[in-house]
């Protein structure tokens, strides 16, 4: 069962060609929607005006190799181990939710493409499920257990808003097609209803890439990017360092800090490092 091309039993109902238009309609609506949604939230404009006011207090010019490194480091701890999340359980939630959606994503492309209407190599057919069963095992922890305003907020579970269409979607997609695929074998009604709502979750994920977070994904990486370059060039976003807020040549720089703090900005103290909320 795991080891078999789902959709080469589906080519017996539904033309293989309909189904490589689909794969092909989902990918037009991602860049599309992704267009849109940088148009609409105006992200490339937001990126560019941003680097023109960090040339003000920009310290030194970056070198392409050191640019080059900023990018390498980026893509090793903010992409590829989501190393900027701080809870070890979200991250691991992330991590799961990530690398199942790449690997599902690129097996059902190959399965589709590669091996249209014919039984696939088993290690694709596996590697499939695994991807579907990865994302199941890392959204499902985070929708019950990890979200914020259920683990810290004591909202119910299954209180659903606009933010959640992403990971409702991703969700509905890969558990409806394991059940889609579980199913298949005895065929039927039920058979029918999984791939009938298969595809209407992942119609909803991909063709809501502008009302979901679908496109954050893509911004992600280039916000940590600038986020590095405008640290290592000095500039910090024109953001003082962390430091002695009351050092005049601080102050001096930032004028701010004397402005809205005062001569000697008093001490925060430790309240963010408090228990979390879960009293609920």
């Amino acid at each position: 069962m795991f080891t078999s091309n789902p959709f080469a039993e589906l080519s017996a109902s539904i033309p293989q060609s309909v189904m490589q238009a689909y794969v092909i309609l989902m990918v037009i609506l991602v860049v599309g929607g992704t267009v849109l949604d940088m148009i609409h939230k105006k992200s490339a404009k937001f990126f560019f005006e941003k680097s023109k006011d960090a040339e003000a207090t920009r310290e030194r010019e970056l070198g392409g190799g050191e640019k080059m490194g900023i990018a390498i480091k980026t893509v090793a701890e903010d992409v590829l181990t989501s190393a900027e999340f701080c809870n070890p359980k979200r991250r691991i939630s992330h991590l799961f939710t990530m690398y199942g959606f790449i690997l599902f994503l690129i097996t059902t492309i190959a399965l589709v493409f590669a091996y249209p209407g014919m039984k696939a190599p088993a290690i694709v057919a596996q590697l499939w499920h695994v991807g579907a069963a990865m994302v199941c095992f890392g959204g499902f922890w985070f929708w019950f257990f990890i979200r914020v305003d259920v683990a810290a907020e004591g909202n119910p579970w299954y209180r659903v808003v606009r933010a959640d269409m992403f990971i409702l979607s991703l969700l509905g997609t890969t558990t409806f097609g394991l059940l889609w695929s579980l199913t298949q074998a005895g065929g039927g009604a039920l058979n029918t209803l999984f791939l009938g709502l298969l595809l209407i979750a992942s119609t909803v994920l991909f063709g809501g890439v502008m009302w979901s977070k679908f496109a954050h994904m893509f911004f992600k990486p280039a916000a940590a990017f600038q986020k590095r370059v405008l640290k290592a060039d000095g500039s910090r976003e024109n953001l003082p360092e962390i430091g002695d807020l009351s050092d005049p040549e601080l102050q001096k720089r930032f004028p701010d800090i004397k402005e809205y703090l005062g001569a000697n900005p008093p001490d925060m103290g430790l309240g963010i490092k408090r228990e979390q909320p879960r009293h609920y």
